[in-house]
């Protein structure tokens, strides 16, 4: 995993109190492009000495950025739009070169990352509280929200800039000092973005990125100083960033890992269903924690969907994102493509048919990539383990129920509750679904059940530990506490002016 120094490929920095430094690293992660092997960078494996440095220089920053009027504050937020605008394509391409997506994929992440500063330039009234007069005779009462202090967060491999943006700009408009640990696998991503949050001219110690892998992350779950942790991935590791955070008193919001479903009714409109559907289970090479992994088609839906899905999956263009014309990209590395391929035969080994298969995809040009096609697999027993396991690649299980009563039941014996989704025509089965489903985003028609900005990101059972989640309202309440004033004044004889 680590690699000795070289002079021929840059050494990342971290951001530290308004400048680039250098990590007091000894051990470096090599930044290698997905789809061609080629090494881009190498990311320091940060110590707990660099994280205490961010997080001093975060402290020192906070008193005077609470004073700042909100109103100020996001005046810097209304600068980083318009640079985020200026520079998209610079930055989707950026994406793509360390993650692997397509270009078209990396610049609807930038959009939604932009949606959500767009969205934090309101806290002048988000963040506002309430009051009460003559609670009892003369006496007044008010909820004011302040400020935690310094907050981190920790952010996946798989959206390199949008998850970092739901949180940084709630998080600095709310008053708070920041830090951010991007994930060492694309962490290129977020140094072009810091490089452009150093132009706002934010005050020193106010924004700051550490790079690192788990001592990097244990450090900050641990330090004394960091009040909450916001965290994406995967669930044994939401797990331990929980329990680590929690001990040492901090507030958490831990958004773990997933096995979304959609359930096919013999009513839908099966071309949308199939198109929608297939952009959701392989967009992004499946590695997003709303894709589809699991259909569950019920009664007559079972052949005709199964038919149209096939079709689709076989058809999907497969290689470098920046190519023209390419709608699926790569898997993160080697070592991701080993496992997804090996789940793929446990499921065949399981019972499973696999109608289009993906393993040992060969990419002309690019043989060196780390590239899976589309896998449909039909029939996938309900009982099997695949079934409750997160794949995180581009692979779609079929289910068959005979009814739904029989699919929401399966819906419910899954450890996870990141997503559903229902495709039908029947306003009352649509009903019944989002009222029962239990999952934290629902889609009706929808394939990736996203919420927008304005809405919090939800997630159930072990697909998410914590109250409040990241984005909209959620987001100033996770990253402000509440204050309750009382007050009472004698009374006196009114001056007269």
């Amino acid at each position: 995993m680590s690699s000795a120094v070289t002079t021929q490929i840059s050494e990342l920095q971290n951001y530290v109190n308004g400048a680039w430094q250098r990590a007091a690293a000894t051990e470096y992660v090599d930044v290698t492009n997905p789809a061609t092997a080629e090494v881009l960078a190498r990311t320091p494996l940060s110590t707990s000495a660099d994280v205490d440095a961010a997080v001093q220089a975060a402290v020192d920053a906070f008193a005077g950025w609470r004073r700042t009027p909100p109103g100020e504050r996001v005046q810097y937020l209304f600068k980083l739009k318009n640079l985020l605008e200026d520079q998209l394509d610079e930055l989707a391409r950026i994406i793509t070169l360390e993650n692997g997506k397509t270009f078209a994929e990396a610049r609807a992440e930038l959009r939604r990352a932009i949606e959500n500063v767009e969205v934090a330039c309101g806290i002048p009234i988000m963040m506002q509280g309430y009051n009460l007069e003559d609670v009892t005779p003369g006496v007044d009462e008010m909820q004011i929200r302040q400020p935690l202090g310094v907050v981190a967060a920790i952010v996946p491999f798989n959206f390199p800039a949008m998850v970092s943006y739901w949180f940084l700009p709630y998080a600095i408009a709310c008053g708070n000092t920041f830090i951010l640990k991007p994930s060492e696998r694309v962490p290129l991503s977020m140094h072009r973005a810091f490089e452009l949050l150093e132009k706002t001219g934010l005050p020193k110690g106010v924004v700051n990125l550490v790079n690192g892998g788990r001592d990097v992350v244990n450090a900050l779950c641990d330090h004394p100083q960091v009040r909450a942790i916001s965290f994406v991935g995967s669930t044994p590791v939401a797990k331990h960033v929980y329990t680590r955070s929690a001990a040492s008193g901090k507030r958490m919001q831990c958004q773990g890992g997933a096995k979304n479903h959609v359930v096919v009714l013999p009513d839908a409109d099966m071309d949308l269903a199939t198109q929608v559907i297939s952009d959701s289970a392989f967009g992004c090479a499946g590695q997003r924690c709303l894709a589809v992994s699991v259909a569950v088609t019920i009664g007559e839906a079972q052949k005709s969907f199964r038919d149209s899905i096939a079709h689709a999956a076989s058809t999907i263009r497969v290689g470098n994102g920046l190519d023209v014309g390419v709608q699926m990209g790569p898997v993160i590395t080697k070592e991701s493509k080993q496992r997804i391929e090996s789940l793929i035969s446990a499921g065949v080994g399981e019972g499973a048919r696999p109608i289009v298969d993906g393993r040992n995809a060969k990419i002309p040009k690019y043989e060196s990539g780390n590239f899976l096609t589309p896998t449909i697999l039909d029939r996938l027993p309900s009982t099997s383990q695949l079934a409750n396991t997160e794949i995180f690649g581009p692979v779609l299980s079929l289910i068959h129920a005979s009814s739904i009563d029989e699919a929401m039941e399966f819906l419910r014996r899954s450890p996870y509750g990141n997503q559903a989704s229902l495709f039908t025509t029947s306003g009352s089965a649509a009903r019944r679904f989002r009222y029962e489903a239990p999952a934290g985003n629902i889609g009706i028609n929808i394939g990736v059940a996203a919420p927008m900005a304005y809405f919090p990101f939800s997630g159930w059972k072990e697909s998410f530990f914590g109250i409040l989640h990241g984005q909209g309202r959620d987001s100033v309440e996770f990253f402000t506490e509440s204050k309750i004033v009382v007050e009472r004044w004698s009374r006196q004889e009114t001056r007269k002016f």
